[in-house]
């Protein structure tokens, strides 16, 4: 369907609603997902039209060098690494077929449940309303379910919420003693304050029981090429999920990205500083609108809960599409207490996010009104 195509703005929203990407075919701002707008710089694009005839043509190459390829961007051994389209497909062999009983905090990305077969499943509720999680009740749940994995994503998704590394290093010894593999997803860590230091990636071969995930989409830009990694030091488990790898499951656009990336560093670090100081400005506007509790976000996007009076998540959302073309993420298909009440908006350039809140202000008001 073609962005012409559409009767009315609420005949676009309903149809993007139920997309999974292709955002930028149909004309509208999006802060529902969440990108590094200032990664990869113009110079990859330009090596990238230079070679794309030889790209297009030739068959890429295989699991072992790409997995020595991300071994040179986070400097660890290529044995330790399995490298997937996307987090997504490493997602689906470990929860899909791997896991006997899954673990998993909520609210949460919903692909690790969504992977998984029906019954094998446990779903762990974050204390609410603060969204923390109490990494010992956590374990009790997983020693009591027999869970054999368990999943933590930090930051959260859609909570924006960065667990301490402290806490962490305690949950992977306390699941250790209890034969649990811990998956820690750390793809949106760079958006942090400090990611070098609350990542466990350097000390991962203290812990056989650790496999850290990370998809490279969101933080490097590159939602389109799909790549994500597993790393762990358990050469077992590695094996077990490098089985379920096609032989050229990465195409070459994304072999390349690797290629080039360990010329662009400084350029990473410094798109990651800049979506830090956007989402931080961002923080500060949303939190004085009035009625809106907004959370402290680690990652480049906000959590949200919008007032007790008046609309819910859902029809904000819907309204802030039809009147300003602006898509945002409402949490009602979340499992939490009062899903419909929260919001997750992805924060984008400066500029946009500041119409982003004035157009906040505009609907929230309106709504006021007409109640």
């Amino acid at each position: 369907m073609s962005q012409n195509k559409f009767n009315s703005q609420t005949e676009k929203y309903e149809y993007i609603l139920h997309q999974h990407g292709g955002y930028h075919r149909y004309d509208f701002v999006d802060h529902a997902y969440l990108y590094n707008l200032y990664f990869p710089p113009e110079d990859f694009y330009k090596n990238l039209k230079s070679q794309i005839h030889s790209l297009v043509l030739n068959y890429p190459v295989a699991q072992k060098e790409l997995s020595e390829l991300v071994g040179k961007i986070i400097d660890q051994p290529a044995s330790r690494i399995v490298v997937g389209n996307g987090a997504a497909e490493l997602i689906k062999i470990v929860s899909g077929t791997m896991a006997q009983k899954l673990i998993i905090p909520v609210p949460s990305f919903n692909e690790y449940a969504n992977a998984a077969p029906p019954g094998q499943v446990v779903e762990f509720p974050l204390d609410f309303p603060s969204f923390k999680l109490d990494v010992d009740k956590f374990t009790e749940a997983a020693i009591k379910a027999k869970a054999d994995i368990a999943v933590v994503v930090s930051p959260n998704n859609p909570t924006s919420l960065l667990v301490p590394k402290s806490d962490i290093i305690r949950l992977i010894i306390s699941l250790a003693k209890n034969n649990c593999m811990l998956i820690l997803d750390e793809s949106f860590l760079d958006f942090s304050e400090d990611p070098e230091q609350t990542s466990i990636e350097k000390d991962i071969d203290k812990y056989p029981n650790l496999a850290i995930f990370k998809s490279m989409s969101k933080a490097y830009g590159i939602c389109g090429l799909r790549i994500g990694y597993l790393l762990t030091a358990n050469s077992q488990f590695a094996e077990r999920v490098r089985a379920g790898i096609p032989i050229w499951n990465l195409n070459g656009f994304a072999e390349e990205f690797l290629r080039q990336l360990p010329d662009f560093k400084e350029e990473f670090t410094e798109s990651c500083k800049q979506v830090r100081n956007d989402r931080d400005i961002l923080y500060k506007e949303l939190s004085k609108l009035k009625g809106m509790v907004i959370y402290r976000p680690d990652a480049n996007y906000i959590y949200c809960r919008v007032p007790d009076k008046g609309v819910n998540g859902p029809e904000l959302a819907k309204s802030l599409f039809v009147k300003h073309n602006i898509f945002i993420k409402d949490c009602a298909g979340k499992t939490q207490p009062e899903a419909d009440r929260y919001l997750r908006i992805a924060s984008r350039t400066k500029v946009e996010n500041q119409k982003l809140v004035t157009a906040l202000v505009d609907v929230m008001s309106s709504e006021t009104k007409e109640g």
